[in-house]
Protein backbone atom coordinates (compact mmCIF):
# COMPACT_ATOMS: atom_id res chain seq x y z
CA UNK A 1 0.00 0.00 0.00
CA UNK A 2 1.48 3.33 -1.04
CA UNK A 3 0.38 6.64 0.46
CA UNK A 4 1.44 9.79 -1.34
CA UNK A 5 3.55 12.27 0.64
CA UNK A 6 0.86 14.96 0.25
CA UNK A 7 -1.82 12.77 1.81
CA UNK A 8 0.59 11.79 4.59
CA UNK A 9 1.37 15.43 5.43
CA UNK A 10 -2.31 16.42 5.42
CA UNK A 11 -3.22 13.47 7.66
CA UNK A 12 -0.38 14.26 10.08
CA UNK A 13 -1.38 17.93 10.28
CA UNK A 14 -5.04 17.01 10.79
CA UNK A 15 -4.08 14.67 13.62
CA UNK A 16 -1.85 17.29 15.21
CA UNK A 17 -4.62 19.89 14.97
CA UNK A 18 -7.10 17.53 16.60
CA UNK A 19 -4.71 16.87 19.48
CA UNK A 20 -4.08 20.59 20.02
CA UNK A 21 -7.81 21.43 20.00
CA UNK A 22 -8.50 18.58 22.40
CA UNK A 23 -5.76 19.79 24.76
CA UNK A 24 -7.14 23.35 24.77
CA UNK A 25 -10.65 22.10 25.57
CA UNK A 26 -9.35 19.69 28.20
CA UNK A 27 -7.41 22.47 29.91
CA UNK A 28 -10.58 24.48 30.59
CA UNK A 29 -12.18 21.90 32.87
CA UNK A 30 -11.24 20.58 36.28
CA UNK A 31 -8.91 17.60 36.41
CA UNK A 32 -10.15 14.37 37.98
CA UNK A 33 -8.47 11.04 38.57
CA UNK A 34 -10.71 9.57 35.88
CA UNK A 35 -9.66 12.20 33.31
CA UNK A 36 -6.02 11.46 34.07
CA UNK A 37 -6.19 7.66 33.98
CA UNK A 38 -8.73 6.91 31.22
CA UNK A 39 -6.50 7.96 28.24
CA UNK A 40 -3.70 5.44 28.91
CA UNK A 41 -6.23 2.73 29.78
CA UNK A 42 -8.14 3.39 26.56
CA UNK A 43 -4.93 3.59 24.58
CA UNK A 44 -3.77 0.24 25.95
CA UNK A 45 -6.41 -1.48 23.82
CA UNK A 46 -4.15 -0.64 20.86
CA UNK A 47 -1.86 -3.47 21.94
CA UNK A 48 -4.37 -5.81 20.30
CA UNK A 49 -2.76 -4.79 17.00
CA UNK A 50 0.10 -7.13 17.91
CA UNK A 51 -2.23 -10.11 17.56
CA UNK A 52 -1.77 -9.56 13.82
CA UNK A 53 1.65 -11.01 12.84
CA UNK A 54 2.45 -8.10 10.47
CA UNK A 55 2.66 -5.68 13.45
CA UNK A 56 4.99 -7.78 15.57
CA UNK A 57 8.51 -6.59 16.36
CA UNK A 58 11.26 -8.13 18.51
CA UNK A 59 10.77 -7.68 22.26
CA UNK A 60 14.05 -5.76 22.52
CA UNK A 61 12.82 -3.20 19.96
CA UNK A 62 9.53 -2.84 21.82
CA UNK A 63 11.37 -2.31 25.12
CA UNK A 64 13.67 0.30 23.57
CA UNK A 65 10.68 2.14 22.04
CA UNK A 66 8.80 2.09 25.36
CA UNK A 67 11.81 3.35 27.33
CA UNK A 68 12.57 6.05 24.76
CA UNK A 69 9.01 7.31 25.08
CA UNK A 70 8.87 7.01 28.88
CA UNK A 71 12.29 8.53 29.56
CA UNK A 72 13.19 10.94 26.76
CA UNK A 73 9.93 12.03 25.19
CA UNK A 74 7.83 12.23 28.37
CA UNK A 75 10.37 14.53 30.01
CA UNK A 76 9.39 17.69 28.08
CA UNK A 77 5.71 17.05 28.84
CA UNK A 78 6.52 16.64 32.52
CA UNK A 79 8.42 19.92 32.52
CA UNK A 80 5.69 21.92 30.79
CA UNK A 81 2.55 20.78 32.63
CA UNK A 82 1.61 21.18 36.28
CA UNK A 83 -1.53 20.77 38.35
CA UNK A 84 -2.67 23.51 40.70
CA UNK A 85 -5.55 23.98 43.07
CA UNK A 86 -7.87 26.84 42.08
CA UNK A 87 -10.67 27.23 44.57
CA UNK A 88 -12.14 23.79 45.09
CA UNK A 89 -10.91 22.44 41.76
CA UNK A 90 -7.63 21.06 40.52
CA UNK A 91 -6.73 22.49 37.13
CA UNK A 92 -3.98 21.80 34.61
CA UNK A 93 -1.55 24.67 34.28
CA UNK A 94 0.58 24.45 31.17
CA UNK A 95 3.51 26.62 30.37
CA UNK A 96 3.56 28.45 27.05
CA UNK A 97 6.06 25.87 25.85
CA UNK A 98 3.57 22.97 26.16
CA UNK A 99 2.15 23.34 22.66
CA UNK A 100 5.61 23.84 21.21
CA UNK A 101 6.67 20.57 22.84
CA UNK A 102 3.63 18.76 21.37
CA UNK A 103 4.40 20.18 17.90
CA UNK A 104 8.09 19.22 18.14
CA UNK A 105 7.19 15.68 19.26
CA UNK A 106 4.78 15.36 16.31
CA UNK A 107 7.50 16.58 13.92
CA UNK A 108 10.02 14.10 15.33
CA UNK A 109 7.52 11.31 14.82
CA UNK A 110 6.69 12.41 11.28
CA UNK A 111 10.28 12.76 10.11
CA UNK A 112 11.55 9.65 11.92
CA UNK A 113 8.76 7.64 10.32
CA UNK A 114 10.25 8.32 6.89
CA UNK A 115 13.55 6.84 8.04
CA UNK A 116 12.02 3.79 9.71
CA UNK A 117 9.71 3.09 6.76
CA UNK A 118 12.84 2.23 4.76
CA UNK A 119 13.93 -0.35 7.35
CA UNK A 120 10.63 -1.80 8.57
CA UNK A 121 7.21 -2.53 7.20
CA UNK A 122 4.53 0.13 7.58
CA UNK A 123 2.80 -2.01 10.21
CA UNK A 124 5.98 -2.52 12.26
CA UNK A 125 6.73 1.20 12.14
CA UNK A 126 3.20 1.96 13.34
CA UNK A 127 3.53 -0.60 16.11
CA UNK A 128 6.84 0.79 17.35
CA UNK A 129 5.55 4.36 17.33
CA UNK A 130 2.45 3.21 19.21
CA UNK A 131 4.65 1.64 21.90
CA UNK A 132 6.80 4.78 22.05
CA UNK A 133 3.70 7.00 22.42
CA UNK A 134 2.23 4.67 25.05
CA UNK A 135 5.42 4.89 27.13
CA UNK A 136 5.34 8.68 26.87
CA UNK A 137 1.63 8.99 27.78
CA UNK A 138 1.81 6.41 30.57
CA UNK A 139 4.69 8.11 32.38
CA UNK A 140 3.20 11.58 31.94
CA UNK A 141 -0.26 10.54 33.14
CA UNK A 142 1.07 8.54 36.11
CA UNK A 143 3.14 11.53 37.17
CA UNK A 144 0.04 13.74 36.89
CA UNK A 145 -1.99 11.21 38.91
CA UNK A 146 0.52 11.23 41.78
CA UNK A 147 0.63 15.04 41.68
CA UNK A 148 -3.20 15.07 41.71
CA UNK A 149 -3.33 12.79 44.76
CA UNK A 150 -0.78 14.96 46.57
CA UNK A 151 -2.93 18.06 45.92
CA UNK A 152 -6.00 16.28 47.28
CA UNK A 153 -4.21 15.27 50.49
Amino acid sequence: MHISPGVSVVAALAGLSAVLVWRVREGRTAVTARKILIPPVGMSTGFFMFLVPAFRVPWSWALIAFLLGAVALAYPLLLTSRLERIGGNIMMKRSGAFFAVVIVLAAIRYFARGYFDRLLTLEQTGGLFFILAFGMILRWRLSMFFEYRALLA
